[in-house]
């Protein structure tokens, strides 16, 4: 089979030697007469290329031909689809995406071991070993258990009806048992020394599975963790980020999976989540292969982007975020993911014009969270001066009042920041509404954006100046002065300061 190479993008024009020979080597890709396990891995190596280079079609158009006879093909192109509708949160998209899903199971579930009657019923007893299992097999269990996780997770998005619900959790559990099955697969071939490059394939999908199970299910409260624990699953962090990080050091397909999983947990969940300080030095160590294979891809270009933001390089980072939205203009999603960061890096910087540039872009383009987006947009609105505000033609009082209709509920429940918001934007909803006071830095505070803000002392000692000001024009004003008091706190927290108490 032809391999690609590193395929780098140009975003402007003349794209180049190597930009050229990229797309050679796609255009010569010959439809194969048949398809055998090590050849669909090294198609899907491929598609999995063009995809990192921003060519999401041409991935797709790759995966297609053999999408309903090839277990990788189906998985690959059934995930491409199901991302889209991640993005889009259109419900043609999802229901395109379920479908696509629904395929792609029926045909990992071709190559997977039948067992007759009694087969099934000495399973029950004692579970089927390696030998059992062909390579072919073990391979359609690791797939039919990526594919079951990625229709869980459409069927929660999809629809809020409580069995559906249901459906959704029975499906996360039987992936779960399937990756389990699997790890007891490797650990029992652990010691051979003859391992194909198919073995080691299987082996990062199980890693994979493995290690983002264990480290998201360790992020649930504790109370939930036991109860589940109870019922067979398992919430290791620190097996799962050792089993993420073995899974990204590796040459498999799933190596670059474990590297994003790796770097959502280190760029946003720990920050968010408050699990503990986020490891930057990993992340861009993780990326860093990467940024030079794909110096062009959209994808990467974001995470660089969002790491200078950790490191507190606002201005860098809005440098790259411009690069990754000019990189590739089909997934206008990505877009929005770019939008949302630059709205932080200027809210961090109190350009509130700007800040408000992109929160109205976004509540006029994305579907993601329109409460959340038109209640960031009126409150950066809230930070401007009069004579600033008017330019926009902005009406504070009906943005606010819009919040309330525009929440939504995922998987039967409302989303906590929506929540907040909606709760915070009812002040507005009687005739005489009742001001809420810098509510751009309360929502910093909601999304934990001062330990941000922290790695810059100038910027640091700008919105302590600003919230001083505001507690200067209210003392008299209790409920909203112990507002200002708690971002003060916060900001003096991430300096090391004494709190000035008034």
């Amino acid at each position: 089979m032809a391999s690609v190479g590193n395929g780098t993008e140009e975003s402007g024009s003349g794209g180049g030697g190597e930009e050229e020979n990229f797309e050679d080597a796609y255009e010569n890709i010959p439809v194969a007469s048949k398809m055998d396990l090590k050849c669909a891995l090294e198609e899907c190596s491929m598609a999995l290329n063009l995809f990192l280079n921003n060519k999401f079609s041409e991935a797709l158009e790759l995966l297609r031909p053999w999408s309903k006879d090839s277990m990788y093909h189906a998985l690959g192109y059934s995930t491409i689809l199901v991302m889209q509708a991640a993005m889009t949160f259109e419900q043609q998209d999802i229901q395109m995406g379920i479908s696509t899903m629904k395929d792609a199971l029926q045909t990992c579930q071709r190559f997977r071991k039948r067992n007759t009657v009694v087969e099934s019923l000495s399973n029950l007893v004692s579970k089927q070993t390696v030998d059992q299992l062909t390579e072919e097999e073990m391979h359609a269990e690791i797939c039919y258990a990526e594919c079951l996780l990625q229709k869980a997770a459409l069927t929660f998005v999809q629809d809020e009806n409580m069995i559906n619900f249901i459906k959704g959790g029975l499906k996360i559990r039987t992936s779960y048992q399937i990756y389990k099955e699997c790890h007891q697969v490797l650990q029992t071939t652990q010691g051979n020394k003859s391992k194909s490059e198919t073995y080691y394939q299987f082996e990062g999908g199980v890693k994979l599975g493995i290690g983002a199970f264990n480290l998201m299910l360790s992020l649930l409260p504790g109370r939930i963790l036991r109860l589940l624990e109870f019922i067979g699953f398992s919430g290791n962090r620190e097996l799962g980020l050792c089993q993420l990080r073995e899974g990204a050091s590796g040459s498999s397909l799933r190596a670059i999976l474990c590297t994003f999983t790796l770097l959502v947990y280190h760029t946003y969940v720990s920050l968010i989540l408050g699990t503990g300080e986020a490891n930057l030095q990993e992340a861009d160590s993780l990326l860093e292969p990467y940024l030079l294979k794909f110096p062009n891809g959209s994808i990467i270009l974001f995470y660089a982007a969002r790491i200078d933001i950790l490191k507190g390089n606002f201005e860098k980072a809005q440098l790259r975020f411009q690069d990754c939205i000019a990189a590739q203009q089909e997934w206008k999603q990505i877009h929005h993911l770019c939008y949302w960061e630059l709205m932080w890096c200027y809210t961090f910087q109190q350009d509130w014009l700007q800040a408000y540039r992109y929160a109205d872009l976004l509540s006029k383009e994305s579907r993601w969270s329109k409460a959340i987006y038109v209640f960031q947009k009126a409150a950066i609105l809230c930070m401007l001066p009069e004579d600033d505000l008017k330019k926009t033609g902005e009406d504070i009082v009906s943005l606010f009042r819009q919040v309330d209709g525009l929440k939504q509920r995922i998987a039967g429940k409302s989303i906590p920041t929506e929540k907040f918001a909606v709760r915070k934007a009812r002040r507005y909803a009687c005739p005489q509404p009742v001001k809420l006071i810098l509510p751009a830095l309360e929502m910093m505070y909601v999304w934990n954006g001062f330990a941000i803000v922290g790695k810059r002392a100038d910027l640091t000692e700008n919105l302590l100046v600003t919230i001083e000001k505001e507690e200067t024009a209210l003392q008299n004003e209790t409920s909203f002065f112990m507002l200002l008091m708690l971002l003060e706190v916060c900001q003096c927290s991430v300096t090391g300061e004494a709190v000035k108490i008034i």
